[in-house]
This record gives C-alpha cells, structure tokens and sequence, in this order.
C-alpha cells in the first residue's frame, strides 16, 4: 500500500477543504444545531456542484466513480469541518445499498438524483430497545397481494424529514427486507428529537403503511445481507470522519497550548499536557493509517471483515479520548457553549455510539478473529 497522495487524490482533498473552509464555518455550523432540516442549503447544493456527493456513485448514473479511498480522503475534511450534511445516509448508506441490490429501475430514478443533491435517501433500521445485529430488525412488514403493510416504530433516523425516501429495514416471512418508503405515506409519523451530536433525529412510527412489491430493494429477504456489506464500506468513512475531527480538535488545542501562559510559561511547556498531546498525535495518526489500511483493501477487492469494524473502533475511541485530553487542557471553559472544543466532544461521542456501536464491532473482530 503505497501511503502517498497521488496528484488527483490531493486535488481532491485540496478541492474538498477549500469549500469547506468558504460554506462551513464554524458559524455555519452552529445556526444548524438542533435544526429539524439539518443542513444549510448552500452547502448542500455546492457538494453537489463539486460532485462530492456522486463520488461513489458510476459515471454512467451521474457521479465520479471513484474508489472507498478517495471517499475517506473526503469524509476526513468532512470529520474536519464538522460538516452538518446528509452526505452520509444519502450519498453512503443510500447509494450503497441501491448499488449493491437495487433494480436499474431504481438506480436510474435515484442516483443522478443523488448524485445532484435534488433527492436525499436515509435509512430507517434501528429499532427501540432492539440489538443492532439482525435479530433486531423486527418491523413487521406483512404481504398482502403485491403490496407490504408496516407496523412498527423505527429510532433515530437522520435527516427523516428532508428526506425523499426512507429506506426501511423490516421484516417479513422471507427474511429482512430493504423497503423504499414515502415519509409522507399515510401511517408514517415522524417525531423530532435532538441527539447528541446535535444533527436532526427522527422516531419513525408505521401504521398500516402499505409499499408496493416493487419498492423492494433486492430480492426478499435478502436485506441484511445488503445491509452488513453496506455496512462494512460505510463504516470505514465513519472511521475517516472521526479522524478528521480529532484532528482539527487537537490542532486548535495545540495552538491553545502554545498560546496560553501559566506560571510565566505557555501550558505546551508541561511536560503532563505535552505528553497527552502526544499521545492523542499518535492515536490519530494510527487511526488514518488503519483507515486508509481498510480502504486500499477494499479497492483491492480484499476481505475488510476484520479491518472495518477495526478501523471504526479505534478511530472513534481516538476522537473519543482525544476530545477528552483536549478539554482537559483547556480547562473548564472546553465544556460552555461559547466554545468549539465541546462541539468536537459531543461530536465524538455520537459517532461512537452511531452506526454499530463499540459492542458490535468488538463482535465483528472477535468473530473473524476466531474464526480464521
């Protein structure tokens, strides 16, 4: 693995920070915190001019084609920026499952739609109280003549009401199934509450909703086994997100420290906090290797079974225990809300639960650990 930035992928993060930098300033940031659409607008639509948002997604349907590791190059400035975007469960978790199991049908309706920013795709999978593997899919999704009826609540669903389509996980006689669902149906309630890291969740109540056979993705009951692949690719930019975030918070907070002056000397000069500094620089470097490591191997069309849910887990617990350190040194003023480092914290905390939480993966590695 060759761990140098060829001259396309550098422009790519070149490209990718500077726009950034112009639309998502912290400022910008903030004015979405607890918002029920999530996004600023500009930003959006300028990902969308850019082609970040089409860059897994086949030329042939509108996007860039390129690889998981030019996507992590991208998902790091992301992390970087705190970027308030569905990129994510749209552009990742959307695309991928479409990709991997959708009829040219459905891919010709919705990835150019994707890949533009016009259309927003979000899953619909966890469920109160349930597991996160796929026993916890249970979401009754019942045949009745060429249509499914749901029944069910599903949590924490991104970005639900700016949405076009849920996509909901339920299950039926055959297995789980990936279901394409209007949030405006009739019998679908959608309840905002705030998360952590302050981007708009949704309960998601189904009464009676009735979607046609043909709004299946896959054949049935292959669901899950669409899901965990997905899964497995969309993790490894979770992992590039929290890297990124460590980062800029260990960046801002080694500026802080060079800056800052106790005792007739800048805070850097303790030999206590500088070593912290350190350790956090190690983590994160470790981490956006692991990442990368994971990527290439998916490019490659090698087996990422082991080093996705790896590269997830320590790069989350990196940008977990670094924002920790960082508010450490800052001292009490890291947790008010005039300031960036508790954005970082609440950040770095919500990723690690989000998207198969530690448990999980702890699972997934001793699984294939064992096993081999």
């Amino acid at each position: 693995m060759d761990l140098e930035l060829t001259e396309e992928q550098q422009m790519i993060v070149d490209m990718t920070r500077g726009m950034l930098e112009e639309h998502c300033s912290v400022e910008v940031v903030r004015s979405v915190e607890d918002d029920p659409k999530g996004y600023p607008d500009e930003l959006w639509k300028q990902m969308g001019e850019l082609g970040l948002n089409g860059i897994l997604i086949p030329e042939s349907q509108g996007g860039g084609g390129m690889s998981l590791l030019e996507a992590a190059f991208v998902y790091e400035e992301l992390g970087r920026a705190m970027a308030p975007v569905p990129h994510f469960v749209s552009c990742v978790l959307g695309t991928g499952v479409l990709l991997e199991a959708g009829s040219e049908a459905q891919k010709d309706e919705w990835l150019p739609k994707i890949a533009d920013g016009s259309a927003i795709l979000t899953p619909a999978w966890y469920e109160p109280e349930r597991g996160q593997g796929e026993p916890g899919v249970q979401l009754e999704a019942t045949l009745d003549g060429g249509e499914y009826v749901l029944n069910g609540v599903k949590r924490s669903v991104p970005y639900a009401s700016a949405a076009d389509r849920l996509l909901v996980l339920a299950r039926s006689e055959a297995g789980v199934e990936t279901l394409l669902v209007d949030p405006d149906a009739e019998g679908v309630t959608l309840t905002f509450f705030k998360s952590q890291g302050r981007e708009p969740h949704y309960r998601v109540d189904f009464d009676g909703v009735r979607v046609k056979s043909e709004d299946r993705v896959g054949e049935p009951g292959s669901g899950w086994k669409t899901w965990d692949k997905v899964m497995h690719d969309a993790i490894i930019l979770v992992a590039a997100q929290a890297i990124g975030g460590a980062d800029r918070c260990l960046m801002e907070t080694v500026a802080y420290a060079n800056e800052r002056v106790q005792f007739d000397k800048p805070l850097g000069a303790f030999q206590a906090l500088a070593h912290y500094m350190a350790d956090a620089s190690t983590s994160i470097d470790g981490g956006r290797a692991l990442v990368h490591e994971a990527a290439w191997n998916r490019t490659q069309g090698r087996s990422i079974a082991r080093l996705a849910p790896m590269a997830k887990l320590f790069c989350c617990e990196a940008y977990r225990e670094t924002t920790r350190v960082c508010a450490q040194i800052w001292g009490g003023v890291a947790f008010t809300i005039e300031y960036d480092q508790q954005m970082f914290f609440r950040r770095a905390k919500h990723l690690q639960l989000s998207w198969w939480d530690t448990p999980y993966l702890e699972e997934l590695v001793a699984a294939d650990v064992l096993d081999s």
